[in-house]
Order: C-alpha cells, then sequence, then structure tokens
C-alpha cells in the first residue's frame, strides 16, 4: 500500500464524515435524540444535555463505505476485512439498542450489562468461527520480544474477553468531549501501520478509513461538542480497535497503544474495589477523567493531555517496531 493510497483511504473517509455529519445531526437533533446527563456526574456536564448523541452513525456509515469501496478498488477484500466489519455493525448495533433505549423509550440504564454481554459474545463467536475457516493464528505475542506461546483452543476465550474488554473499556472513557474521537484515531493509525509492516493491507485499508472517519467526526464532536457518539460508536470503536489488534497478532500492544482506555478503565475498577473493601474512594470520581475535571482542570486541557499520552504510547510503539 503506497503513501499516495493511505492518503486516498484517510482522505475518503473523512470526507464522508464531514458530508453526513450536517445531514444527520439536524436529523438526531429532530428526532430529539438528545443525550440525558447523569445527576451523579460532574455539575458542569449538566449543560449538555439535549446535545445529539448516537453519532457513531455517521463515522460507522462512513468506514463501510469507505472500507468497501477501497478494498474493491485496491482488490484487498478479504475475510479479514469482512470480519472486521462484523464486529463494527455488530458492536455498534447494540451501542444503538442501548442508546435507543435510553434515549427514546426513557430508560436511563439501556439494556442490561447482561443483555449487551451476551449480544458482544454471541458476535465474538461468530468473527471467531469465520476467521477459523482459514488458516488462523492462535498464539500470543510479547511485545517487543520473539517469545510467544500458542493458545490453542483456549484461545477463543481470549478473543472474547478481549473485544469485551475494550469495547467497554473505550465506552468508560467517552465521557468529555473528543476524548475517545482523538485518542481512537491514533491507535487505528498505529495499528495501520503495524499492518503495513506486516504486509496486511486489507486490515490497513480498515484501520486507516476508521481512522479519516474520526477525525471528520472530531469536527463535531470536540468541544463544544455538536454532537456524541453515544454507545453506538464507542462499542463499535472498542470491539473493532481489538480486533485489529488481534489480526495484526499484535493483541498484548494493543495495552500500550490503548493505554488511556486501560487507564480508564482501571480507575473504575479501582474505585469499586476501594469502596466496596474500605468505604473509601481513591479518586474523587471515576472514570479518571472525572477526577482531574473534580481537581480543577478544564475539559478541553484534559483531553489535550489524554490525546498526548496517547500519542506518545503510539509513537513508542512505531519507533520500536517499524524503525
Amino acid at each position: 500500500m503506497t503513501l499516495s493510497a493511505t492518503i486516498i483511504t484517510i482522505f475518503v473517509s473523512f470526507l464522508l464524515s464531514v458530508i453526513l455529519a450536517p445531514i444527520v445531526i439536524p436529523y438526531l437533533r429532530k428526532m430529539k435524540f438528545g443525550q440525558s446527563i447523569r445527576e451523579e456526574g460532574p455539575e458542569s456536564h449538566q449543560k449538555k444535555a439535549g446535545t445529539p448523541t448516537m453519532g457513531g452513525l455517521i463515522f460507522i456509515t462512513s468506514i463501510i463505505v469507505s472500507t468497501i469501496g477501497l478494498s474493491f478498488y485496491f482488490d484487498k477484500l478479504t475475510t479479514q476485512s469482512i470480519v472486521l466489519l462484523i464486529i463494527l455493525v455488530g458492536f455498534g448495533a447494540i451501542g444503538f439498542l442501548d442508546d435507543f433505549i435510553k434515549v427514546v423509550l426513557k430508560r436511563n440504564l439501556g439494556l442490561t450489562s447482561i443483555q449487551k454481554l451476551i449480544g458482544q459474545i454471541i458476535i465474538s463467536i461468530i468473527a471467531y468461527f469465520l476467521l477459523k475457516l482459514g488458516p488462523f493464528d492462535t498464539s500470543l505475542a510479547i511485545p517487543f520480544t520473539n517469545i510467544d506461546f500458542s493458545l490453542g483452543q483456549f484461545y477463543v476465550a481470549f478473543l472474547i474477553f478481549w473485544l469485551v474488554g475494550f469495547s467497554n473499556a473505550v465506552n468508560l472513557s467517552d465521557g468529555l468531549d473528543g476524548l475517545v474521537s482523538g485518542t481512537a484515531a491514533v491507535a487505528f493509525v498505529t495499528f495501520a501501520v503495524l499492518a503495513l509492516t506486516f504486509e496486511q493491507t486489507d486490515i490497513a485499508i480498515f484501520a486507516f478509513s476508521v481512522a479519516g472517519a474520526l477525525l471528520g467526526f472530531l469536527l463535531f464532536n470536540k468541544n463544544p461538542a455538536k454532537v456524541f457518539m453515544g454507545d453506538t460508536g464507542s462499542l463499535a470503536l472498542g470491539g473493532s480497535l481489538a480486533m485489529v489488534s488481534i489480526l495484526v497478532k499484535q493483541e498484548l500492544m494493543l495495552v500500550i497503544v490503548g493505554i488511556i482506555f486501560v487507564v480508564e478503565t482501571l480507575s473504575v475498577i479501582l474505585q469499586v474495589i476501594s469502596f466496596k473493601t474500605t468505604g473509601k474512594r481513591i479518586f474523587k470520581m471515576s472514570p479518571i477523567h472525572h477526577h482531574f475535571e473534580l481537581s480543577g482542570w478544564n475539559e478541553r486541557k484534559i483531553v489535550t493531555v489524554f490525546w498526548a499520552v496517547g500519542f506518545v504510547a503510539a509513537m513508542f510503539v512505531v519507533l520500536m517496531e517499524v524503525l
């Protein structure tokens, strides 16, 4: 995949998002698909109530169109491409149902945790068996070493854990304007570069398409956001990012590339454990981006710092693996 092909891929998906957003956002507003804000959240977030959500539909559509179109153009539509689209659409559909129940049916909790988990597991298993139709490596590589070990038949359990875990990690991180859009774009570009290094053009096309679509969406999602991605977008992104890491066979590298998502999730886990065992909270509020808000940081500063951390982690991986 040449540099020009890479630029074309990013530009096409970016342009699609930029074109779709002004069409979709007014429709979401007209249908009263406005975000409801948790009362227990930071008080400063109450002004965001009513901002259109389910904006993930914008970049999901862009990704589908650009991935299929460019894969055909470059003659690179493969089983792996299809699996990535299944994860994107499947996890996005679960998020859409969750958003729809919250926003339209006015049930604040949306889908139950069990309902979401069952849906995610089913889609993950479907993806696994599609991959097993061809040669599929069930080993895990230790980052920055030549060491790997095979999980054999237990790999399916790891795959489910990885997809469910990171889809929910990205979902937890989606609490500030532009935070996930920017951080995820950097992560997908990183794995696209790794895919190119391993001559996996089909995966690179998908990952660059996601990055371009997110950058286009970010124009409308940055502070002050005109639209939120909702669970529709965050679950789709998290599941897709995990699957890209699996297909590139750099699964554990995602812990570094997606360090922001990992830290956000750990902050929630530690907060719950601490409160249930000692009755005390480690953070003023979790996920950790809310802790910084309540510590006096403004939203733009938090997002900028988190983007920077994600970028440094991504550059470290690229320098170690590619250069």
